[in-house]
């Protein structure tokens, strides 16, 4: 028998940084916060990244096949916090951030990240409430040095 509340104790135990994932289809542009995400290899660079099924986002990825991912520094959760809100209820939430095209993707890059991959998706599982998109990186670079945001230092849970 499953215990729920060891099943979600021990889940959120599962390390996670926190990321702004880029979506572009045609002019629209989005973002949104991104939690689960590793690389599953070397050769090529692939990475797993699950996304909210219901989300317009998801479909934009599904569309295009492509996304980036900006990574946080430790000291950007307000940016997490905005990026974790629909856009269907808050509107545009590149409108008041500073973020470039990605050369590969199109996608929207976060300036004041420390870095960023552009991905396209290989595969992909639809399972449960999230779709597990497997993405090569096409396209990455550094924009400077610093620690990532992780969600346990946030005091937010996603997961369990």
């Amino acid at each position: 028998m499953l215990d729920e509340q060891a099943k979600k104790t021990m889940l959120r135990k599962i390390p996670h940084g926190l990321y702004i994932c880029g979506v572009k289809d045609g002019d629209e542009m989005n973002g949104f916060t991104l939690s689960w995400l590793t690389q599953s290899s070397f050769k090529p660079p692939l990475v797993v990244a699950c996304v909210k099924q219901d989300s317009g986002s998801h479909a934009m990825i599904k569309n295009t096949a492509l996304f980036s991912v900006s990574f946080l520094d430790s000291e950007q959760k307000d940016m997490a916090a905005k990026f974790f809100q629909p856009k269907r209820r808050v509107g545009d939430k590149l409108e008041d951030v500073e973020f470039y095209p990605g050369a590969e993707t199109g996608c929207p890059i976060i300036k004041d990240s420390l870095g960023y991959i552009e991905c396209k998706v290989v595969d992909r599982i639809e399972k449960g409430d999230h779709t597990v998109f497997v993405a090569e990186v096409i396209g990455s670079g550094v924009h400077r040095e610093g620690s990532q945001l992780l969600l346990e230092t946030t005091g937010w849970n996603y997961g369990g």
